[in-house]
């Protein structure tokens, strides 16, 4: 289902986003498209940008919602960081990750209550990617368990997220132990961010609102970066 103002615009992101909210004489002007049989309207730069900020979709919505929840384990995993683990470089970055994720959190839930989404999670089991989920690449013996995940206490609430299980693995372990846990954990939790990023990206339609555009390239290229540093601390643990 889509929420729209009933019509579309034709000019692109970025040249809405290079306007300044005065028109200049010398400025081009932006056409919105009249509904059939009506006429088309010029409208100023911000009202094109506002215009632009209403195009989004359930499925946005949706990957927002399950987004909070996503990064909120992140900030959990963090938190045990603290007092589990013990090399100081592990604990630096996982201090960047809880401080991007949290600033992240705040975002998503302005994007949401501007535009009158509630921002908890609606449990739709068939959209949060268990149905897509290959639970026989996840790494669950680096976790402290090696059976398939086929009951609750192992099937993640969505794509990357540790189960239950692996939080309790990691919640008792200490040390140099903690610090690999951590890693892997987290590696893999950024790896889920990624594939709900894609996902949304090929949902129809989605992922057209300018801020949430940009606030999806931003993960991606965050949580690429940190994926790299990550392995790297991992290569000595």
């Amino acid at each position: 289902m889509r929420f729209e103002v009933g019509i579309s615009l034709v000019l692109t992101i970025g040249l809405i986003a290079g306007q300044t909210a005065a028109q200049t004489p010398s400025s081009p002007p932006i056409f919105q498209p009249g509904a059939p049989g009506q006429p088309s309207r010029i409208v100023t730069p911000a009202q094109a940008l506002e215009l632009g900020r209403t195009r989004f979709t359930q499925a946005d919505v949706r990957f927002m919602q399950h987004m909070i929840v996503h990064h909120a384990q992140a900030v959990e995993m963090v938190g045990l960081l603290e007092t589990r683990g013990s090399d100081q470089r592990v604990k630096l970055l996982g201090r960047r990750i809880a401080l991007s994720q949290e600033a992240e959190m705040a975002i998503m839930r302005t994007w949401l209550e501007e535009r009158g989404q509630s921002t908890e999670m609606q449990m739709d089991h068939a959209a949060m990617g268990h149905a897509g989920m290959d639970h026989s690449t996840m790494n669950h013996s680096a976790m402290g368990h090696g059976e398939p995940a086929t009951r609750p206490d192992d099937t993640p609430v969505m794509a990357g997220m540790l189960t239950p299980r692996q939080m309790r693995t990691l919640a008792a372990a200490s040390g140099a132990e903690f610090d690999r846990l951590f890693l892997t954990g987290m590696i893999q939790h950024h790896q889920g961010a990624l594939d709900m990023v894609a996902a949304l990206m090929e949902t129809p339609d989605a992922a057209e609102d300018t801020m949430l555009s940009d606030f999806t390239t931003s993960v991606v290229a965050d949580q690429q970066a940190e994926i790299l540093r990550m392995r790297s601390l991992l290569s000595d643990h």
